[in-house]
């Protein structure tokens, strides 16, 4: 179906119904393509102001790591596909994870780390928040 909506001109659009007036209107024809997976977890991670940033620059300021794992990465972008809501589900996805932990970390000071596991997303698990004394304990994890 795609194939044929990228081959479409502007003579199939007046055999359509369309008005020509209309049609001179439109300036170039583009058929949509739905988003993938990881379509949904490139925009999470890597334009200049991507949420996963937002969030991580939020809770730098409270002197706050935020890990975010590849698997919560795409749990969040399932999540936005199964709510057939795109790339704009996105935000709503990962504010409903964040809400509390905003609320939470300002108010404590010994949290260092931030950890956001898939069961985090899939299954409502809070995030793991790491001190200064359990970061001796626990190795690194490489941010989103």
């Amino acid at each position: 179906m795609s194939e044929l909506l990228g081959k479409v001109m502007p003579q199939d659009l007046l055999r359509y119904g369309l008005i020509p007036e209309f049609i001179g209107r439109l300036p170039i024809v583009v058929p949509i393509e739905p988003l993938t997976e990881s379509d949904l977890v490139s925009i999470l991670v890597e334009p200049r102001n991507a949420l996963v940033r937002q969030y991580q620059k939020i809770l730098e300021m409270d002197g706050v790591e935020l890990v975010v794992s590849d698997g919560a990465l795409r749990a969040v972008a399932r999540e936005a596909m199964t709510r057939h809501t795109g790339a704009r589900g996105l935000r709503t996805v990962l504010e409903e994870i964040m809400l509390n932990i905003m609320y939470e970390i300002p108010s404590r000071g010994d949290v260092k780390r931030c950890i956001i596991t898939e069961e985090t997303i899939a299954k409502r698990v809070e995030p793991l928040l790491l001190t200064a004394s359990d970061l001796k304990k626990v190795p690194k994890e490489k941010p989103a």
